[in-house]
């Protein structure tokens, strides 16, 4: 369906950056990130694990390094997964080089904790030497000793400081091939931090509500600050922050995209609550369809609603649309056209059907 005038979003046109042959800022697609929770040194579990989150629709993935062992998997992993890998290193910078040397596409560290200006440079050193890109990944919980003293506690100003020192500190060595995070649990702190930092600076931002809580609470959490950012135009590419299964991130990112009319991938379901007027069981029906549907990955409206207040007008708006009508008799909309009648037995396995069918003529 076209993009009604009123959802379009006017990005904020950053600098393009490579992050392996993924392309971040410029005109790029907003892209959709998640880390793996797996020891990086179990090679065969962390490759299974990309691989779930590159067909879960993962543009970029990230592994944590926090030894030599790990760093050293990393020349075998990256043969053997298809989407850039970005090697997320905290205090040992040793580490980030040696990721960077082992096949990284991104190596995201941590100005908190990373160490002095010299180490910062041999890290960027060691990223110019093998076509490598960096993220300076600022995180309210870790900032550096000297600015928290300044600031006495975690703000906006304190995080925007960090990333525009390092900021600096780069363009001097002439190094430009970064991307920037202003990351705290906090969404006001976040969204302030992200609003101030956009306005200094023209690197492409990677944005994520970090540490956000469990499946339910921290998806809810990084729509809102997430969300608001992307609706004024700021961010390149997105991390849901979630104590789930990784898959459920990149989920998480894509409705978020979905929502604002930013990006699509697979079935995107509109449904109602559900009342007393349903015709049909509209929330057993739904959830089945999000699990039978679950393979789909090219961009489909589906409209699943239980009765005719408001069933025939959604069903206008989208590809494939059911409204709930009496005596077992609901009503299926293709493109806004009605359809065909169907009954509350044979649903699932009409629009599965019609779905699928779809499918193959977008194909």
């Amino acid at each position: 369906m076209d993009v009604r005038p009123h959802r379009v979003i006017k990005r904020k046109k950053t600098r393009l950056i490579k992050v392996g042959n993924v392309s971040v800022g410029g005109n790029s697609k907003v892209s959709v990130q998640s880390m793996t929770n797996t020891l990086t040194t179990d090679v065969k579990g962390t490759i299974n694990q990309i691989n779930s989150l590159e067909e879960a629709g993962a543009d970029i993935v990230r592994v944590s390094c926090p030894d030599e062992d790990s760093t050293k998997a990393l020349k075998t992993i990256t043969k053997d997964i298809n989407v850039p890998l970005v090697a997320d290193i905290h205090f040992h910078y040793k580490r980030a080089i040696e990721a960077a040397k082992m096949g990284a596409s991104c190596i995201r560290i941590n100005p908190g904790n990373i160490g002095t200006r010299d180490r910062i440079l041999e890290v960027m050193k060691a990223a110019k030497d093998n076509n490598c890109s960096l993220r300076i990944g600022v995180n309210a919980g870790s900032l550096d000793k000297s600015i928290l003293e300044k600031y006495k506690e975690p703000c906006p100003e304190a995080l925007v400081e960090s990333a525009d020192y390092n900021i600096k500190l780069l363009e001097d060595n002439d190094f430009f091939n970064f991307k920037l995070s202003v990351k705290s649990s906090d969404i006001f702190l976040t969204v302030k931090a992200y609003r101030k930092l956009s306005e200094i600076c023209n690197y492409p931002l990677h944005l994520g509500v970090t540490e956000a809580g469990s499946l339910f609470t921290g998806s809810i959490k990084s729509s809102i600050g997430i969300g608001q950012l992307l609706m004024e135009g700021i961010g390149d590419t997105i991390r849901v922050s979630l104590s789930s299964d990784p898959v459920d991130e990149i989920k998480a990112g894509f409705e978020i995209l979905k929502s604002l009319g930013i990006r699509s991938r697979g079935v995107n379901i509109i449904s109602c609550p559900s009342c007393a007027r349903q015709a049909f069981p509209v929330i057993e029906t739904v959830k089945k369809l999000e699990e039978r549907l679950s393979h789909i990955k090219k961009p489909i409206n589906l409209s699943i609603i239980g009765c005719v207040v408001n069933g025939p007008g959604e069903a206008a708006q989208t590809e494939i649309g059911l409204t709930g009508g009496g005596q077992d008799s609901n009503l299926l909309y293709l493109s806004g056209v009605p359809h065909t009648k169907v009954a509350n037995s044979k649903i699932i396995d009409k629009i599965v059907n019609l779905v699928e069918n779809k499918v193959k003529e977008i194909d």
